[in-house]
């Protein structure tokens, strides 16, 4: 698999949902020796180019306002990156939001937008993630999300050190309008 270096656009949730989700990341990522992250949503993955982001954040900054997603449940996967998620309804303001970054970044690339967000990233066998699915409470059933991040990391994420080698390369705030 050819693995490359992409810009990730992420939602980052307001407080106080922010601290829970990463205090929930922080204690099973040391209870699992998984990597720790920072909480998101990614809204949009696409080519890395610097030019591309100053554009995507500046259009997304113009169009959004103070993003609400409704908690639908909490899921797990076999992949990498959805080892444990939130799932959130994708709305109206998240569907823009996406079509605006993806607009002016002039990205063409075709990610699968379905808005979660992660609280484990690690191999682990279904029945473990089901058990551990269960044992966690959200108490939210709405996350405001305050800030977008662009972050340069490599796709496909595999692996902790891929994780590790993320680096914010642009944050702006979504306000309230």
């Amino acid at each position: 698999m050819c693995t490359r270096i992409v810009i990730a656009f992420w939602l980052i949730p307001a407080e106080p949902a922010r601290r829970f989700f990463q205090e929930v990341i922080s204690d099973l990522a040391r209870r699992y020796d998984a990597p720790v992250f920072e909480p998101h949503v990614t809204v949009h993955v696409g080519a890395n180019s610097g030019d591309a982001v100053e554009s995507a954040l500046s259009a997304a900054a113009c169009v959004c306002k103070l993003i609400k997603l409704k908690a639908l449940k909490l899921g797990h996967s076999s992949e990498f990156i959805k080892t444990l998620f939130v799932e959130f309804a994708l709305n109206a303001e998240l569907r823009q939001l996406n079509e605006s970054i993806r607009s002016a970044a002039q990205d063409s690339s075709h990610y699968g937008f379905k808005p979660h967000l992660s609280l484990l990233y690690k191999k682990m066998r279904s029945a473990a993630r089901r058990e551990l699915a269960s044992s966690i409470n959200i108490p939210f059933r709405e996350v405001h999300f305050d800030a977008l991040r662009a972050v340069r990391c490599i796709s496909p994420t595999q692996t902790r050190a891929d994780v590790e080698a993320w680096r914010v390369v642009a944050t702006t705030a979504v306000s309230a309008r």
